[in-house]
């Protein structure tokens, strides 16, 4: 990339896991780390301390793997049961059939930040946080940033060539995209422990009111429990007791009884997706689409997003907006799918009738695919890799 007057020729705003990758695969591109920059809101220490849990696809783990940020501390998921409660039809992925060693990792997002923050503190690519982006404002041959750091009540300005947004937020805090839809539906999060657990073994269960996801996780499983708001309110107003009770009627026996849970959080559910650049900037991850966690895809369709930009903006030349319309044209088909595939599920069960023609139809598919090992190859290659 040619050298000009501004103060980077890449600034990424958002040091979240893909704002950190897309920076480290930048420089593992032959792009000078004293030449990125990345500003984020939190310190390192506030975003280590996020206890979210998170699902790895096997591509992302290779994204990780490329940037020499893992091993992570993790999970690995080495089958996955898809199952609908209360009729037949069911499906398991292995991972020996695909012929890798996991599906997928469960980690924390914490356990996911630290060795990209460690990474990154051996390279000299800039980092200013805690540090808000307060506004953009473009040129013809630069991107200015206006920006504040609440520690010292400061307002200053930095250039670049190009900005990347990378800091996406959550559903209910962001603004409206061209593709948006509120599902109605509040996840619930936390983690629980089974007398009898199958490790390795991750369970998606589709019920009366939405999704439930059990992910292998340490000794026990993180818990992803999609269902409407008013029965969210519900089950976060009951004692542990009286939980569990709720959850071991939807999951049912298959790992034995319900034993521990941990504190319970809950956040609404939507998808709020628009892929766009300007000649200048450019979306990726969340801060481009915020999905549905039915099939596990948000992190993952960011980070091969990064993947993607990383290799596009180490040829760029001297021609930005190029640059970014060969990016959006590069990730349209997986966005799209992957867009498409949370959507249908979710509108699926957190809208349709429980016993409605087209759940019927998803339970039948279900009981199908291992009957149909190349249609059952698909999908677990997309769940890993995305489209490519």
């Amino acid at each position: 990339m040619p050298a000009t007057m501004n103060d980077f020729d890449i600034a990424i705003c958002g040091a979240g896991p893909v704002g950190q990758v897309l920076a480290l695969l930048l420089q593992k591109h032959g792009i000078a780390a004293q030449r990125i920059a990345l500003f984020d809101a939190k310190t390192s220490a506030q975003v280590e301390q996020d206890a979210r849990t998170i699902a790895l696809s096997y591509g992302s783990q290779q994204i990780l793997q490329m940037a020499e940020c893992w091993p992570v501390r993790a999970t690995a998921i080495r089958e996955i049961h898809v199952s609908r409660r209360g009729y037949f039809g069911r499906t398991l992925i292995r991972a020996e059939e695909h012929q890798v060693p996991a599906l997928g990792q469960v980690a924390c997002y914490g356990d996911i930040i630290r060795p990209m923050q460690a990474a990154l503190v051996a390279t000299e690519v800039q980092q200013f946080r805690p540090c808000l982006v307060e506004n953009l404002e473009e040129a013809d041959d630069h991107v200015r940033l206006n920006l504040y750091q609440p520690a010292t009540n400061t307002r200053f300005c930095k250039s670049a060539n190009i900005v990347v947004q990378a800091e996406g937020g959550t559903f209910s805090d962001q603004s409206q995209r061209l593709q948006r839809h509120d599902y109605r539906q509040t996840a619930l999060i936390a983690h629980v422990e089974f007398e009898q657990p199958r490790p390795g073994r991750a369970f998606e269960r589709f019920t009366e009111q939405g999704p439930l996801a059990l992910l292998p996780q340490d000794q026990g499983y993180a818990l992803v429990w999609c269902v409407r708001p008013a029965r969210a309110e519900q089950l976060m107003s009951l004692s542990d007791t009286n939980f569990i009770q709720a959850l071991q009627q939807e999951f049912g026996q298959r790992m034995g009884n319900l034993g521990k849970i941990s504190a319970r959080s809950a956040y609404p559910l939507g998808l709020n997706a628009q892929a766009q650049a300007t000649a200048r900037t450019v979306c990726i991850g969340n801060a481009a689409q915020t999905l549905h966690p039915v099939a596990g895809q948000g992190l993952n369709l960011g980070l091969r997003d990064a993947y993607t930009l990383a290799q596009c903006l180490s040829r760029q030349g001297n021609n930005a907006q190029n640059v970014l319309q060969q990016f959006l044209q590069q990730r349209r088909t997986d966005r799209q799918l992957t867009i498409r595939l949370t959507d249908t599920l979710a509108r699926i069960f957190a809208q349709d009738e429980y016993a409605s023609l087209t759940q019927s139809m998803l339970g039948l598919g279900l009981g199908m695919l291992d009957m149909v090992p190349p249609l059952k190859k698909v999908l677990a290659g997309h769940m890993m890799y995305g489209w490519r």
